[in-house]
């Protein structure tokens, strides 16, 4: 059945114009490019209906430097504008240079291209055993979702109204019912818990789906923030209050332990105040990760969802003693915005800078010769240092192309965050030893000479090698947050803070009214309350008033 969405233009391009431009200007995309792309207006097999209007006009976020169109079309090899100096274009380059994705043709939207799909499903690979090991299955549900469903759940609808997309035409005719498309599942989990859950002997179920997800964002910024997304999300129901919240606090450690020994992100894990938390939800648990530029990026979120959709939608068990009880739940989800995390967090101004146990290629192999006598010697030491290697258990790529030069792959592979590279010239091959250049560490500083080729030395000094390239960048990452967290004890030190880039920590047990005047007044959100508190008597910079907590304030995106 052909299913018909009312969409926006498809000629709209993914982002603001301006974006769209830095997007443009890389070599990457501009070697593909010989004019715009053209569509048939007939021929999309969705036009889109929504309930809000995607925005048009360009922020002072996405704008990039106007000349940075010029600069690149004089300059043949790959530029990236320097963090310093743009942030956003600076990470727009990165995602084009490094071949992390593209542009769909539908304003919002983008494709994940090979490179950055791998990031996922190294980001998958961990998670996946994760959630198995702690008794999660994973299953799939539909993408199409009744709009009477999303209507149960008063709050639920009213804080996914303007982003839903909604299918009213299939098969060439008006349906009786609107179709939303998949925003998250917990409204349709539901439907079908009520249906398998009838004793407690049927719980706790505890599910979990990979899974793309629709929400029509007015602002967008690739892997961060797009119509269309990837991401995990997981669905429990218990037959106890303690049983629920166990699960979601469970969850959320879980991807703050992803976060620090596999992506090297320090994050700060925490409670949602009020006003944050998902709309839904009792309470929402999450990860909050400081970016390059000192933005929060939520990174991951747990929910404890009590009874709201239980009572919602009369999913109901029997207990031990024959009483009829809702169940308690919780959903909990992490989204390709980690790749976006990831870029941010630890990419420089020679591109992207990758965690090696989560990068798609650990080692780098370029052999290097000048006379044609040299080649297949060359050539065969690399290989066999790569099947060494590769035995070994380790990601690791030869690039064997005659069409660039050394010093290309060098800049090309460095950009793309591999983090270490093994260079193996003639002197190399007949002193049986190789050169092992650190992505983390710029320059001669970075580079070791006379490498033995000896299977186990070599092993075992790459694999050295990554252990420190991943502890390092988890160090670097730590001092950088460390460095730009402020406390604060009073409103005006909070609005210094911010306004001087930084995230303000300090006591907090003011209205829901005083924490939506801070973001009006200073464009800052309350991103937790850690679960880490500081000892003793504190006094509410806000109010004066007693208070247990100190929150984290910063802006995010």
């Amino acid at each position: 059945m052909v299913v018909c969405l009312r969409l926006p233009s498809l000629t709209s391009s993914l982002f603001s114009p301006a974006t769209t431009n830095s997007l443009r200007r890389s070599p990457a995309l501009l070697g593909r490019w010989s004019g715009p792309r053209q569509f048939q207006p007939h021929s999309p097999l969705f036009s889109a209906s929504t309930q809000g209007t995607a925005a048009t006009e360009t922020t002072s976020e996405d704008r990039v430097d106007g000349n940075s169109k010029n600069r690149m079309s004089n300059n043949p090899d790959r530029v990236i504008t320097p963090r310093s100096q743009d942030f956003n274009a600076w990470y727009l380059d990165v995602i084009a240079n490094a071949e992390l994705a593209d542009y769909g043709p539908v304003r919002g939207t983008m494709v994940i291209r090979p490179y950055g799909y791998a990031i996922w499903e190294a980001i998958q690979e961990f998670l996946n055993v994760k959630f198995k090991e702690t008794g999660h299955s994973n299953m799939y549900f539909p993408q199409f979702i009744p709009y009477s469903f999303i209507e149960k759940e008063a709050s639920h609808v009213e804080g996914f109204s303007p982003e839903l997309a909604l299918v009213t035409i299939g098969g060439g005719k008006e349906l009786e019912e609107k179709l939303v498309v998949r925003p998250t599942s917990e409204t349709i989990v539901n439907h079908m818990f009520t249906q398998w859950i009838h004793s407690y002997r049927d719980l706790p179920l505890m599910v979990n789906q990979w899974a793309n997800v629709t929400r029509w964002e007015m602002r967008t910024k690739p892997f961060i923030r797009t119509l269309e997304f990837l991401w995990q999300e997981g669905h429990t129901a218990h037959a106890t209050p303690e049983e629920a919240e166990n699960e979601a606090i469970q969850m959320i450690n879980i991807y703050t332990k992803f976060a620090y020994e596999q992506a090297a992100i320090p994050v700060i894990a925490g409670r949602k105040s009020r006003v944050e938390t998902f709309a839904g939800a009792s309470k929402t648990y999450t990860i909050e990760a400081m970016m390059g530029d000192r933005k929060a990026l939520q990174a991951g979120t747990s929910h404890n969802l009590g009874q709201n959709f239980s009572r919602a939608f009369g999913t109901q068990f029997t207990d031990e003693n024959g009483q009829r009880l809702h169940v308690w739940q919780t959903s909990w989800a992490i989204s390709t915005r980690f790749v976006g995390g990831i870029i941010m967090t630890h990419g420089d101004d020679a591109g992207l800078m990758l965690p090696p146990r989560l990068s798609p290629i650990q080692v780098i192999i370029i052999p290097i010769w000048k006379k044609d006598a040299e080649k297949m010697e060359v050539l065969n030491a690399a290989s066999s240092v790569k099947e060494v290697l590769q035995t070994a258990g380790f990601k690791v790529k030869l690039d064997d192309s005659d069409v660039r030069t050394p010093g290309w792959k060098f800049n090309f592979w460095e950009m793309k965050g591999v983090p270490l590279r093994i260079e193996i010239g003639p002197r190399d091959v007949s002193s049986r030893s190789v050169v092992i250049s650190r992505r983390d560490v710029p320059g001669k500083q970075g580079k070791v000479f006379g490498i033995s080729m000896e299977p186990s030395i070599l092993e075992a000094y790459v694999k050295e090698k990554l252990d420190e390239i991943q502890s390092s960048l988890l160090g670097q990452a730590t001092s950088f947050r460390d460095s730009n967290i402020v406390d604060v004890s009073s409103y005006d030190e909070l609005k210094v803070a911010i306004s001087r880039g930084k995230w303000a920590r300090g006591p907090w047990s003011a209205s829901d009214e005083d924490e939506l005047k801070v973001k009006e007044e200073t464009g800052a959100t309350i991103r937790c309350f850690p679960f880490q508190q500081p000892q003793g008597i504190k006094t509410c910079l806000m109010t004066g008033n007693p208070a247990e907590e100190v929150a984290i304030f910063a802006k995010s995106y």
